[in-house]
């Protein structure tokens, strides 16, 4: 068992390192260097594993001679051939699929800017028409600092609590100018669960929604309430507005955006759901799992 269970330790050992190879040369480019490699980790493992003989077994019959090494490497060299390059084939699946992860993520990130755009700028075109440049300015002010954080190249998929609330605080700004006093946002957040991440966008997608199908719909004032906080493992969000109601669970890009990306982030782990309670409105809430 000491035999056994101490051999694969060693190449465990090992492991990290042929992962680092893998990743840093490709073995459709280097394939060569590979096989020259998995050599080296064959007589590595060997060497290691002839020390290991000697610790567990003393005396004459663990010694390590060179004819043991020689004969040894060779007993070890098919098999840890075949382990090293079925490691280079478990890194580059695990590459392969945080790439195919980072892609979709990216493409959905994408699909969110032209339509951010669009309805931000319809709102400073609104005012300009208007004749009210200093509210104007604002609003384009606020648009460059946002569009500032949304197209950096390095931007994450994930933010903390924190950042998003910062974020859709702005965006909330832009919309009270448009509204007028028509908008009244209010928030409750459990500020221990401030530093937990969360896909980014997610809440001013939501309260966007809430503004276009609620807000927008009404002729008097309107109420969108923001809430956050931690339950058992999970942390929910919620945005609740006092509009008509939803009318159908899966209508929206920006909802069906938020679907595919709690997928593809965790899985079957987070979800959306929405509501409409009998005194009326829609609350959207999100359950996130909280590690």
């Amino acid at each position: 068992m000491l035999w056994q269970g101490g051999d694969w330790l060693l190449y465990g050992a090992l492991t990290p390192v042929v992962f680092q190879l893998a990743r840093r040369y490709p073995i459709r480019h280097r394939l060569g260097l590979h096989i020259v490699a998995s050599l080296v980790s064959c007589a590595v493992w060997s060497g290691s594993g002839a020390v290991l003989r000697r610790l567990i077994i003393p005396g004459p019959d663990g010694a390590i001679t060179s004819q043991f090494l020689v004969s040894w490497f060779f007993i070890t060299l098919p098999f840890g051939v075949a382990v090293y390059f079925a490691v280079v084939g478990v890194e580059r699946a695990v590459f392969y699929f945080f790439e195919s992860r980072e892609a979709r993520l990216s493409a959905l990130r994408a699909q969110l800017h032209p339509h951010f755009l669009f309805n931000s700028l319809n709102a400073a075109g609104v005012l300009v028409r208007d004749k009210d440049t200093e509210t104007a300015s604002r609003v384009i002010e606020e648009l460059g600092t946002m569009l500032h954080e949304l197209l950096k190249d390095d931007a994450a998929h994930e933010v903390t609590l924190a950042e998003e609330l910062a974020f859709l605080k702005r965006y909330l700004t832009v919309e009270q100018i448009r509204f007028s006093d028509r908008l009244r946002p209010t928030f409750d957040i459990d500020d221990r669960i401030l530093g937990v991440m969360v896909p980014t966008l997610v809440l001013q997608q939501l309260v966007e929604n809430a503004v276009r199908h609620g807000i927008a719909k009404r002729t008097d004032s309107g109420h969108v309430h923001i809430a956050a906080w931690r339950e058992g493992d999970e942390v929910v969000l919620t945005v609740t507005d006092d509009g008509p109601g939803v009318l159908s669970p899966s209508a929206g890009l920006g909802l069906a955006n938020i679907r595919a990306r709690l997928a593809t982030l965790h899985g079957n782990r987070a979800t959306l759901d929405l509501t409409s309670p009998p005194e009326g409105g829609t609350v959207a809430t999100v359950r996130l799992p909280s590690a």
